[in-house]
């Protein structure tokens, strides 16, 4: 969704901007944990706490998109 949208509110376009901003922070997650597991001798702990990071950051995602999307009820 484009964040500059005339039709959505600026709490609006806010939370699309921070719903980006997370998205990407979540894949530089990914890719960080991908890189770590690569490593001749993986740091477990650590890439067990970027999973725990990556997984919160998921619930906020999810949290603030149906704040963005609420059900709908037919």
């Amino acid at each position: 969704m484009n964040d500059d949208d005339p039709f959505l509110s600026d709490d609006e376009q806010a939370l699309h901007t921070e719903v980006k901003l997370m998205r990407q922070e979540h894949s530089d997650l990914d890719a960080a944990i991908e890189a770590l597991n690569h490593m001749p001798v993986p740091d477990q702990l650590r890439i067990a706490r970027l999973k725990r990071k990556k997984l919160q950051l998921r619930d906020e995602i999810v949290k603030i998109e149906s704040r963005i999307l609420p059900d709908i009820i037919a």
